[in-house]
């Protein structure tokens, strides 16, 4: 009967990883804001994250940030249609439906000084100025961080979120 069991559950995982990641990825977010050194200006009104052109990732977040403050702010979550449309965030969650490489000029034009953490989804995209970018490795969920990138826009990331990331780049 296990073998039952098994079979199934190795049959039906392909559907369910794919909405698990995404959990998965929402839950990582949130506790990356935990190990970045925020400057006092970030602190102030509510915490806004804000994630681009991904509506199921944008239901997980409210659903796992929900009544949440951070420090003491209230957590938002905020949709955009298009990189165009980016304002004031201190996190931007840019989805694998996102050009990267394309749009990252104007992602980060929108978000120059303000001390905004940019996450990503696409590999390579740290080339571009992604601070922490979601990679699957050996069908693994895992994140790199690029240093660099974090520390031009005012966010320095914890010794300890760079030692639970799968890469580092200085």
């Amino acid at each position: 009967m296990r073998k039952y069991f098994a079979i199934i559950g190795i049959l039906l995982f392909p559907f369910i990883s794919h909405a698990q990641v995404i959990k998965y990825k929402a839950v990582f977010t949130m506790n990356f804001i935990r190990y970045i050194g925020w400057p006092e200006e970030t602190k102030q009104g509510d915490f806004v994250i804000g994630i681009i052109r991904d509506s199921k990732m944008a239901d997980q977040m409210r659903k796992h940030s929900e009544g949440k403050k951070f420090g003491f702010q209230d957590v938002k979550i905020v949709e955009f249609n298009s990189p165009g449309e980016v304002s004031d965030c201190q996190v931007i969650y840019v989805s694998s439906t996102v050009d990267m490489a394309k749009h990252a000029e104007m992602i980060k034009k929108k978000v120059n000084g303000k001390n905004t953490l940019i996450i990503t989804e696409s590999e390579g995209a740290t080339k571009y100025g992604a601070m922490i970018n979601f990679v699957i490795r050996d069908d693994k969920l895992k994140f790199e961080i690029h240093k660099a990138n974090a520390a031009n826009f005012g966010v320095p990331i914890s010794s300890k979120l760079e030692n639970m990331a799968a890469a580092i780049s200085l």
